[in-house]
């Protein structure tokens, strides 16, 4: 190998862009799962510790939780098509399916909004009120922010495809990693659904 080879060669990058941002991505959902299980930990810890407020049993309802769970896992279904539009090269179903799971995020949040506001202005229970309190809106209210996230997310993602004239590896990268995080909401939400909300309510 000559000079200008072996100088060609040392400069070739390990990783594409797309692998690379791939990479990233799964080191942050590490950090990001850790986080969510010391918060679920917590919660757990202090469910009980009520101060003599308003618990579980007497706050949640199934009916309006077991809707926002619908809605979200229904999301995560349009998510998936989304991708699978864009892997077989259809960028107009992509958008349409991806526009509808943003549209699907968005009443998850409205609904959890809506039970916020209950919970505070009608049954006067806030994050000051308790322990229980406490950890509820964190461990909640921290999802809900990673929905929010998601939604902007996917949205600028759906903006910028109208730019795309054909799928190259690099969007599809792109789209993979925006849909696996959505997907990870997701599966939060029901560990949530189940050790919250449920366990709350039943037990």
């Amino acid at each position: 190998m000559n000079p200008k080879e072996e100088s060609a060669a040392v400069k070739l990058p390990l990783f594409s862009a797309a692998e690379g941002r791939v990479l990233g991505f799964w080191v942050f959902m590490a950090g990001e799962a850790n986080l969510f299980a010391s918060l679920l930990g917590t919660y757990m810890a202090l469910r009980r510790q009520t101060a003599g407020g308003p618990g579980p049993q007497d706050l949640f309802s199934l009916e309006m939780v077991a809707a926002a769970t619908f809605v979200l896992l229904t999301s995560s279904f349009t998510g998936a098509l989304a991708t699978s539009s864009l892997r077989k090269g259809h960028i107009r179903p992509f958008q349409a399916w991806l526009l509808l799971t943003v549209a699907l995020g968005e009443i998850f949040l409205f609904i959890q909004g809506y039970e916020f506001y209950e919970y505070l202005v009608h049954r006067e229970f806030s994050w000051q009120t308790s322990a229980f309190g406490s950890a509820f809106y964190t461990l909640v209210g921290f999802h809900g922010l990673h929905v929010l996230f998601g939604v902007f997310w996917l949205f600028g993602l759906w903006t910028q495809s109208f730019f795309w004239k054909k799928v190259t590896p690099e969007d599809l990268s792109r789209a993979w990693v925006a849909g696996l995080y959505w997907h990870f909401v997701d599966v939060v939400w029901i560990v949530i659904f189940t050790v919250v909300y449920l366990s709350g309510v039943v037990g």
